[in-house]
């Protein structure tokens, strides 16, 4: 005969996996990329995104919250507005060098994940 016991702490176990399993994860904070480590910015054709290479080959996608479409041509800059001089997303504004447009930096998203350095076995 089985235990009841051991009846009740496998449900409430399985409860517990089904709950885990559907709630969804907790943000760990915004995705900041430290500008110091940026190697190189690419503004998208239609105007809506920006791709950030870094320095360890990986890309990020940031898409911006409103289409700029002449950053591209123009240039952009923006002013970090944190201690560690991080780009942040949600967080900055691009500023057009030469129509004095602006627009919002949103969400970042991983295109590429750092290279991996290749060492000859000695």
């Amino acid at each position: 005969m089985e235990n009841p016991m051991t009846k009740v702490m496998s449900g409430a176990a399985m409860l517990a996996a089904i709950i885990l399993t559907s709630m969804p994860a907790f943000a760990a904070g915004p995705i900041c990329l430290a500008s110091r480590d940026i190697k190189d910015t690419d503004a998208q054709k239609d105007g809506t995104a920006i791709l950030y290479t870094m320095r360890d080959g990986s890309v990020w996608r940031n898409d911006l919250r409103g289409r700029c479409p002449t950053i591209r041509w123009n240039g952009f800059g923006y002013s970090t507005a944190n201690p560690q001089s991080s780009i942040c997303e949600n967080e900055q504004t691009l500023v057009d060098f030469r129509t004095g447009e602006t627009c919002g930096l949103g969400k970042f998203t991983q295109v590429a994940p750092p290279r991996m350095e290749r060492h000859a076995a000695r």
